[in-house]
Protein backbone atom coordinates (compact mmCIF):
# COMPACT_ATOMS: atom_id res chain seq x y z
CA UNK A 1 0.00 0.00 0.00
CA UNK A 2 2.76 2.38 0.68
CA UNK A 3 4.10 1.53 -2.60
CA UNK A 4 0.85 2.60 -4.39
CA UNK A 5 0.46 5.95 -2.23
CA UNK A 6 4.35 6.71 -2.88
CA UNK A 7 4.19 5.48 -7.38
CA UNK A 8 0.63 7.87 -6.94
CA UNK A 9 2.66 11.04 -5.42
CA UNK A 10 5.43 10.91 -7.66
CA UNK A 11 3.21 10.39 -10.70
CA UNK A 12 0.97 13.74 -9.28
CA UNK A 13 4.54 15.63 -9.20
CA UNK A 14 5.70 14.35 -13.00
CA UNK A 15 2.48 15.64 -14.34
CA UNK A 16 2.78 19.02 -12.67
CA UNK A 17 6.68 19.25 -13.03
CA UNK A 18 6.00 18.23 -16.89
CA UNK A 19 2.78 21.00 -17.41
CA UNK A 20 2.61 23.69 -20.09
CA UNK A 21 0.03 26.27 -20.49
CA UNK A 22 -1.36 28.25 -23.07
CA UNK A 23 -3.79 31.16 -22.03
CA UNK A 24 -5.46 33.74 -24.86
CA UNK A 25 -4.21 37.06 -23.60
CA UNK A 26 -6.40 39.67 -25.99
CA UNK A 27 -7.68 39.37 -29.84
CA UNK A 28 -7.15 42.52 -31.69
CA UNK A 29 -8.40 44.22 -34.70
CA UNK A 30 -5.35 45.74 -36.00
CA UNK A 31 -1.75 45.75 -34.17
CA UNK A 32 1.50 47.30 -35.51
CA UNK A 33 5.04 48.42 -34.50
CA UNK A 34 5.86 49.93 -37.58
CA UNK A 35 5.49 53.32 -39.08
CA UNK A 36 2.24 53.15 -41.33
CA UNK A 37 1.72 55.89 -43.96
CA UNK A 38 -2.62 55.73 -43.63
CA UNK A 39 -2.79 57.72 -46.37
CA UNK A 40 -2.45 55.09 -48.45
CA UNK A 41 -4.10 52.25 -46.63
CA UNK A 42 -7.15 51.94 -49.35
CA UNK A 43 -4.10 50.68 -50.89
CA UNK A 44 -3.54 47.71 -48.61
CA UNK A 45 -3.93 44.31 -49.62
CA UNK A 46 -4.90 41.54 -47.04
CA UNK A 47 -3.11 38.10 -47.07
CA UNK A 48 -4.56 35.26 -47.66
CA UNK A 49 -2.11 33.21 -44.82
CA UNK A 50 -1.78 33.95 -41.15
CA UNK A 51 1.45 34.65 -39.87
CA UNK A 52 2.78 33.92 -36.47
CA UNK A 53 5.17 35.53 -34.66
CA UNK A 54 6.91 34.29 -31.52
CA UNK A 55 9.47 35.29 -28.48
CA UNK A 56 9.89 33.57 -25.35
CA UNK A 57 13.07 32.77 -22.98
CA UNK A 58 14.18 29.29 -21.28
CA UNK A 59 13.99 28.69 -17.54
CA UNK A 60 16.88 26.99 -15.58
CA UNK A 61 15.59 26.00 -12.12
CA UNK A 62 13.47 29.37 -11.12
CA UNK A 63 15.80 31.61 -13.39
CA UNK A 64 14.95 33.23 -16.35
CA UNK A 65 17.09 34.04 -18.94
CA UNK A 66 15.48 37.15 -20.05
CA UNK A 67 12.12 38.69 -20.71
CA UNK A 68 9.97 37.78 -23.22
CA UNK A 69 8.89 40.68 -25.62
CA UNK A 70 5.88 41.07 -27.08
CA UNK A 71 6.88 43.99 -29.46
CA UNK A 72 9.68 41.44 -30.91
CA UNK A 73 6.77 38.97 -31.46
CA UNK A 74 4.69 40.97 -33.41
CA UNK A 75 7.51 41.99 -35.50
CA UNK A 76 8.54 38.60 -35.96
CA UNK A 77 5.02 37.96 -37.36
CA UNK A 78 4.92 41.18 -39.59
CA UNK A 79 8.49 40.26 -40.77
CA UNK A 80 7.55 36.95 -41.99
CA UNK A 81 5.58 38.17 -44.81
CA UNK A 82 7.29 40.55 -47.15
CA UNK A 83 5.74 44.26 -47.45
CA UNK A 84 3.58 43.73 -43.87
CA UNK A 85 3.20 46.48 -42.26
CA UNK A 86 0.52 45.47 -39.93
CA UNK A 87 -1.75 42.49 -38.80
CA UNK A 88 -5.23 42.45 -38.54
CA UNK A 89 -8.03 39.95 -36.75
CA UNK A 90 -5.42 38.33 -34.65
CA UNK A 91 -4.73 37.24 -31.24
CA UNK A 92 -1.71 36.98 -28.22
CA UNK A 93 -1.10 34.21 -26.40
CA UNK A 94 0.87 33.80 -23.40
CA UNK A 95 2.89 29.76 -23.69
CA UNK A 96 4.44 28.45 -21.08
CA UNK A 97 5.87 24.57 -19.82
CA UNK A 98 7.76 23.86 -17.06
CA UNK A 99 10.07 20.59 -16.89
CA UNK A 100 11.53 19.78 -13.28
CA UNK A 101 14.80 22.24 -13.84
CA UNK A 102 13.69 23.64 -16.93
CA UNK A 103 11.37 25.94 -18.79
CA UNK A 104 9.98 28.54 -21.27
CA UNK A 105 7.80 31.40 -21.28
CA UNK A 106 6.89 33.75 -23.83
CA UNK A 107 4.04 35.56 -26.38
CA UNK A 108 2.52 33.83 -29.71
CA UNK A 109 1.01 36.55 -32.07
CA UNK A 110 -0.82 35.84 -34.77
CA UNK A 111 -2.90 37.82 -37.31
CA UNK A 112 -3.53 38.52 -41.10
CA UNK A 113 -1.02 39.99 -42.08
CA UNK A 114 -1.92 43.71 -44.05
CA UNK A 115 0.32 44.04 -46.85
CA UNK A 116 1.67 47.36 -48.75
CA UNK A 117 2.17 46.77 -52.31
CA UNK A 118 4.41 49.25 -52.64
CA UNK A 119 7.05 47.87 -50.19
CA UNK A 120 6.22 44.27 -50.95
CA UNK A 121 7.36 42.43 -54.32
CA UNK A 122 7.03 39.06 -56.01
CA UNK A 123 9.95 36.95 -56.72
CA UNK A 124 8.10 35.79 -60.01
CA UNK A 125 9.13 39.91 -60.93
CA UNK A 126 12.65 39.34 -60.88
CA UNK A 127 14.42 37.79 -63.83
CA UNK A 128 16.62 35.08 -63.62
CA UNK A 129 19.19 37.03 -65.36
CA UNK A 130 19.67 40.64 -66.08
CA UNK A 131 22.06 43.56 -66.58
CA UNK A 132 22.19 46.67 -65.13
CA UNK A 133 24.00 50.00 -66.81
CA UNK A 134 25.28 52.52 -64.42
CA UNK A 135 26.36 56.04 -65.61
CA UNK A 136 29.99 57.95 -64.23
CA UNK A 137 27.63 58.74 -60.75
CA UNK A 138 26.31 55.71 -59.68
CA UNK A 139 23.24 55.84 -60.68
CA UNK A 140 20.82 53.06 -63.26
CA UNK A 141 21.38 54.58 -66.84
CA UNK A 142 19.88 51.08 -68.03
CA UNK A 143 18.36 47.70 -67.14
CA UNK A 144 17.89 44.70 -69.56
CA UNK A 145 16.72 41.36 -68.73
CA UNK A 146 19.32 39.24 -71.04
CA UNK A 147 19.32 35.38 -71.74
CA UNK A 148 21.29 32.60 -69.62
CA UNK A 149 23.51 32.43 -72.97
CA UNK A 150 24.30 36.46 -72.95
CA UNK A 151 25.04 36.76 -69.15
CA UNK A 152 27.44 33.30 -69.64
CA UNK A 153 29.02 35.24 -72.89
CA UNK A 154 29.44 38.38 -71.11
CA UNK A 155 30.08 36.87 -67.60
CA UNK A 156 33.24 34.52 -69.66
CA UNK A 157 34.34 38.43 -71.54
CA UNK A 158 34.59 39.77 -68.00
CA UNK A 159 36.49 37.05 -66.89
CA UNK A 160 38.60 36.64 -69.46
CA UNK A 161 39.28 40.49 -69.47
CA UNK A 162 40.21 40.75 -65.59
CA UNK A 163 43.04 38.73 -66.02
CA UNK A 164 44.25 40.86 -68.23
CA UNK A 165 45.15 44.79 -68.34
CA UNK A 166 42.26 45.26 -70.45
CA UNK A 167 40.11 45.02 -67.30
CA UNK A 168 41.16 48.94 -66.98
CA UNK A 169 40.54 49.71 -70.45
CA UNK A 170 36.73 48.09 -70.05
CA UNK A 171 36.08 50.00 -67.14
CA UNK A 172 36.73 53.16 -68.88
CA UNK A 173 33.63 55.04 -70.43
CA UNK A 174 33.48 55.74 -74.29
Amino acid sequence: MKNFKLSFILLILTAVMLSSCSQRIFDFTMVSTKNIDLSKASTFKRSNNRANGEDGVYWIITIPLGVPNLKEAIDKAIESTPGAVALVDGVVYSKSWWAIVTGYSGYVVEGTPLIDPALAFNSKDIPTYGKIELDKNGEIKNVENISSTEYLALKNKLVKDSKETKFKNSLKLQ
